[in-house]
């Protein structure tokens, strides 16, 4: 199965797409991810997905997201169909056409892609030059310090954390987690809990689905996703992962939900 990934057009590197193997993929995913004894789960075939999107977006709109790539047979042979490669407007229209829940999460993941694709690339150190390594992991101990530093005095007030975020550093759930003095489960479930973040459907029912932030968290600065290096796969379509990360700011108020959160289970 294909995993819903977003993809980026080769012919237009600010638009962000989805393929129509991805979206299928996505809805089958939430649909297993959902599924009850009273209602199980029903599989989405691509074909089933191609008859649909005429009738949703019309015969002539429809033509001009037709596209072909290549896909593993039964056999060991490569074989081309025709797909769809969708823009965010179409996506989230097809998205919707099967549930508004769907429609949210792809509207949210394409937000968060073309924020992370407005963003400049970032250059690395030369990890070559023994100095330079040295000092740009300087450079980022000492940044990490300062705001760990700086949680650590601010935290039993929550009103005050506004004044910490003066830095660009960035962290991951688990390295809040440890800042903050708290479990990394019990800080997630509390993202969740409160509609901070969201967990991607998975298309593999073993392992559980990415953690993305949702789109108002990262347009106020509490998240920021870091875009993986475009890279093309064997279709010829140019591929970004997101990763999501805490800004410095977000830190603080993660702070802050977590240090109220304690308050109103105490009281």
């Amino acid at each position: 199965m294909n995993m819903p990934i977003l993809a980026q057009t080769s012919n237009n590197s600010n638009q962000v797409t989805m393929t129509s193997p991805e979206i299928v993929d996505f809805i089958n995913a939430h649909r297993q991810a959902v599924a009850t004894i009273e209602k199980p789960y029903v599989e989405l075939h691509h074909r089933s997905f191609m008859s649909k999107v005429p009738q949703v977006l019309g015969v002539k709109d429809a033509a001009k997201f037709i596209a072909s790539s290549f896909y593993q047979g039964n056999g060991s042979a490569k074989l081309e169909r025709q797909i769809y490669v969708f823009p965010k407007r179409e996506a989230c229209l097809m998205a919707m056409s099967y549930s508004y829940e769907l429609q949210a999460q792809v509207f949210d993941r394409m937000t968060a892609m073309e924020e992370a694709l407005k963003k400049p690339a970032i250059t690395l150190p030369d990890f070559t030059d023994p100095a330079e390594a040295a000092m740009a992991w300087a450079e980022q101990y000492k940044a990490k310090q300062l705001a760990e530093k700086q949680v650590a005095v601010l935290a039993p007030k929550a009103q005050a954390l506004d004044t910490i975020a003066n830095t660009s550093q960035t962290y991951c759930l688990r390295e809040c987690a440890k800042t903050i003095g708290i479990k990394e489960s019990d800080l997630i479930d509390l993202l969740l809990l409160k509609k901070w973040i969201y967990r991607e459907p998975s298309s593999n029912p073993k392992k559980k689905g990415k953690l993305q932030p949702y789109a108002q968290y990262v347009t106020c600065g509490v998240f920021i996703n870091r875009a993986s290096p475009v890279m093309a796969d064997s279709f010829g379509v140019e591929r970004v992962h997101l990763n999501m990360q805490v800004t410095a700011f977000g830190l603080t108020r993660i702070t802050g939900l977590v240090n109220k959160n304690k308050g109103d289970a105490a009281a």
